[in-house]
């Protein structure tokens, strides 16, 4: 149940920060390379999260 958790508040924490940086007047190239890092980025710590890929860095939230 910690795992559900955990993946909710990353993608919650992720779709924040890609919103917001999404509202930066960035050129087009540099916002496209920015959408598909972070599409990167929450697929990584999905993957992570639920035990496929090995990451460390991302721990696991208690509540």
């Amino acid at each position: 149940m910690s795992i559900i958790v955990s993946l909710i508040i990353y993608l919650i924490v992720l779709g924040l920060i890609y919103w917001l940086v999404n509202m930066l007047p960035l050129p087009a190239p540099f916002g496209l390379i920015i959408r598909i890092l972070f599409v990167l980025l929450a697929v990584l710590a999905c993957l992570s999260l639920l035990g496929v890929v090995k990451g460390s860095y991302l721990p696991i939230i208690r509540i």
